[in-house]
């Protein structure tokens, strides 16, 4: 591949070793579980890092870098904290207001490529169409990031529109004017202000809504890339960084810990060995097949091709393993390091409790096995699952 390296990627804008640092102190302080959200000047620097223009074509003055080097960014800043790795992977949503029509972009994108998105879809509230605009009122759940967003997207059910495959369609508007109400309160991923959005009597011109899964029209290779795919992705990477951070923390604590009851160093315990390395083995096969089919498909589109439904299926089951896998190994870190990681505070219980929190998502969900197994029999996937 010729993409840039991620670090080539960000070396002009802001340092990345230097602001993950800062996450990771201001993470580890309860910062951003504590007020359940990320802070606006985190988000700031996000921006500078190139986070939202990622994927911003570059006629509207975005960088138009690979799946690939996203995800493995998103990885960086989950490894320093994984509420700030989560938000900061719906810098993916050009792959979805892509779907808006070209002048709507040239408009949203006139000033800068680095707007924040946050989307609240589900349920999709009834809205009427008058004279070109959609009346829309209602309340949306986890919309992630929506504390720093410059704009929002609400699932609508227009009457008397027929969209694609049941797949919902989103209004755009400023952030302003939607209300945000924090019902954020959960066991994981606390920072990311996942709260509820609360619409009334907004009108949105129809030419700022978008079908959600539906091709862009756009001709750069990124909108030919599966976006439900990479929406899967995204969130993936935030458990794979997470389970780094984990195995990272442990090989740091083991060699100075010590059993209270006298016993050696947790680093020299054949049984520590044993199953600290049993543990990275299957972290890294799952992160190296997660990125492995991503690259499959992105060459296929580079070439010019329609990559296959095996070849999407494969990314989708990928992240579904990759997400458990990490989860398993944090649990085991925590396991591994005794006592002092049971307290809340511990590195070892966020790094536990944020990497559930990644397999609960409908994306990871027990759907995908059962997807992937019928098309191995040759059987058809159910409607949105490729």
């Amino acid at each position: 591949m010729n993409d840039l390296s991620t670090k080539e990627f960000v070396k002009e804008r802001i340092d990345l070793d230097e602001l993950c640092d800062e996450i990771r102190e201001r993470a580890c302080s309860g910062e951003f579980d504590q007020q359940a959200y990320v802070s606006q000047d985190i988000i700031q620097k996000l921006k500078q890092l190139g986070v939202y223009r990622a994927f911003v074509p570059k006629r509207f003055g975005g960088d138009e870098i690979s799946p690939r080097q996203f995800c493995e960014l998103i990885e960086r800043l989950s490894m320093a904290d994984g509420s700030v790795g989560w938000v900061a992977s719906f810098g993916m949503s050009p792959a979805y207001l892509g779907s808006l029509p070209e002048a709507t972009l040239k408009e949203l994108y006139k000033d800068s490529p680095d707007i924040v998105f946050a989307g609240g879809i589900f349920p999709p509230q009834s809205a009427e169409l008058v004279d070109d605009c959609f009346m829309v009122n209602g309340r949306w759940k986890f919309s992630s990031g929506c504390k720093g967003a410059d704009i929002v997207g609400v699932g609508i059910a227009p009457k008397k529109h027929n969209e694609s495959q049941g797949l919902p369609r989103m209004a755009v508007l400023p952030a302003h004017k939607a209300k945000i109400e924090m019902t954020w309160d959960t066991v994981g991923l606390k920072g990311t202000g996942s709260h509820d959005l609360v619409v009334e009597n907004v009108s949105v011109p129809e030419a700022w809504t978008f079908v959600r899964g539906e091709p862009s029209k756009l001709p750069e290779p990124f909108f030919k890339y599966p976006s439900l795919s990479l929406a899967t992705q995204v969130l993936t990477v935030v458990g794979i960084g997470v389970a780094a951070a984990a195995l990272d923390e442990f090989k740091k604590l083991a060699p100075g810990k010590a059993s209270i009851t006298g016993g050696a160093e947790i680093a020299n315990r054949p049984v520590t060995q044993y199953e600290f390395s049993q543990a990275q083995a299957e972290f890294l096969a799952a992160r190296n097949w997660f990125y492995q089919t991503m690259d499959v498909v992105w060459n296929e589109i580079l070439a010019g091709r329609q990559p296959a439904a095996q070849q999407i299926s494969d990314m989708r089951l990928s992240c579904t393993h990759a997400a458990r896998v990490s989860a398993r190994v944090a649990r085991k870190m925590q396991m591994l390091a005794g006592m002092t990681a049971i307290y809340t505070n511990n590195p070892f219980s966020r790094f536990v409790n944020d990497t559930n929190v990644v397999t609960q998502h409908a994306f990871m969900g027990d759907n995908t096995l059962q997807n992937a197994g019928a098309m191995s029999f040759g059987l058809n996937p159910t409607p949105g699952y490729l």
